[in-house]
């Protein structure tokens, strides 16, 4: 975490590598970091992005003694999403759910290029949450009605109810909540898929369904998460490769935002990824990204996946680029060039 008062001292790798003098791609190869005596980051362990405290980090490079930080903990400490899940006691993925409450999203804050939270906020949404007794007296759903929760509201309220009885049912969150049941098991399903991911990334050695069974999901009410789980998986492994395709399209010009890739399931078991490349020159309306055969153009922007697990022909707006499944990203950018 960000301690009080320290937000304007935090440093990336980035800005580590720009203090030696070095590209990023030099210094994470010669990985100073690792070094003993080196301060430990103050992001979360398991975080994807690295931060540290820029004046414990200037201490060590003059062979001072390193400064320790604040240990009592502060309401003005910035906390990420893996520190709020864990002052909730929930997973991660539950916190991705609520960080959208418009109390929350107020008071986000961004430091070294990751959201934060600060304590007391995240202290005051857990005061308020709903809870399980809550989700219960909204009662049931009348026959013949829509469903009674705003469908935004659906997966935090679901979360509610998984984080209470890990063995809950779509018949009783469609009860709880008065909602449909395809939108009961859909929301279940997405919860738990995650959440079994997330498991497996801090106990790899296991299979999907031992992670299920740990964290209390009955075998019978979880097939279809497990088996999604292991896609899920694959699309966050390929996230880094994915998102340094972006950064360099953008830097090319054809996007106009360096927007990370809209990443979809068909099927649940294929990871596929799209970017829309709305610049003036870009060389395709869209580009799309398989892991099953690499990247191809699109016809189209608004719907550059298509549905079924059949390749659309190359022909028009859509061409395969050749250099396998994960060509550098200059190759990317070098292939779709005029």
């Amino acid at each position: 975490m960000i301690r009080a008062g320290r937000q304007h001292l935090v440093r990336t790798l980035a800005d580590l590598a720009a203090q030696r003098g070095v590209g990023i791609d030099r210094y994470a190869h010669l990985k100073p970091y690792e070094a003993e005596g080196f301060p430990a980051p103050v992001s979360s362990e398991g975080s994807r992005t690295r931060l540290y405290d820029g004046e414990q980090v200037d201490a060590y490079l003059l062979g001072k003694p390193v400064p320790p930080l604040p240990e009592a903990d502060d309401d003005g400490d910035l906390l990420d999403r893996r520190e709020c899940a864990a002052l909730l006691g929930v997973a991660p993925n539950s916190w991705d759910i609520y960080k959208r409450d418009p109390a929350l999203t107020k008071v986000r804050v961004e430091a070294g290029g990751v959201d934060h939270w600060p304590r007391h906020a995240v202290k005051a949404f857990q005061a308020g949450r709903p809870g399980r007794a809550a989700a219960a007296t909204r009662g049931g759903r009348p026959t013949r009605t829509g469903d009674q929760v705003p469908r935004d509201q659906v997966p935090a309220l679901t979360a509610e109810l998984l984080d209470a009885d890990p063995t809950i049912s779509a018949a009783t969150v469609t009860a709880q909540l008065g909602v449909h049941r395809d939108t009961a098991q859909d929301a279940l399903t997405r919860l738990r898929t995650d959440r079994i991911a997330d498991h497996i990334e801090a106990h790899p050695t296991l299979t999907p369904a031992e992670a299920a069974a740990q964290l209390g999901y009955p075998a019978g009410q979880v097939r279809r998460a497990t088996a999604r789980a292991e896609t899920v998986l694959r699309a966050r492994r390929a996230a880094p490769y994915l998102t340094d395709v972006a950064t360099a399209l953008h830097r090319a010009g054809w996007t106009t935002e360096q927007a990370a890739p809209d990443v979809q399931f068909p099927g649940d078991d294929r990871v596929v990824a799209a970017l829309v490349l709305d610049g003036d020159q870009a060389p395709a309306p869209a580009l799309v990204w398989d892991e099953r055969y690499g990247w191809r153009t699109a016809a189209s922007r608004r719907h550059p996946i298509t549905k079924g697990a059949v390749l659309p022909s190359e022909g028009g707006d859509v061409r395969y680029l050749s250099g396998g499944v994960t060509p550098p990203p200059g190759d990317v950018v070098t292939a779709l060039t005029p």
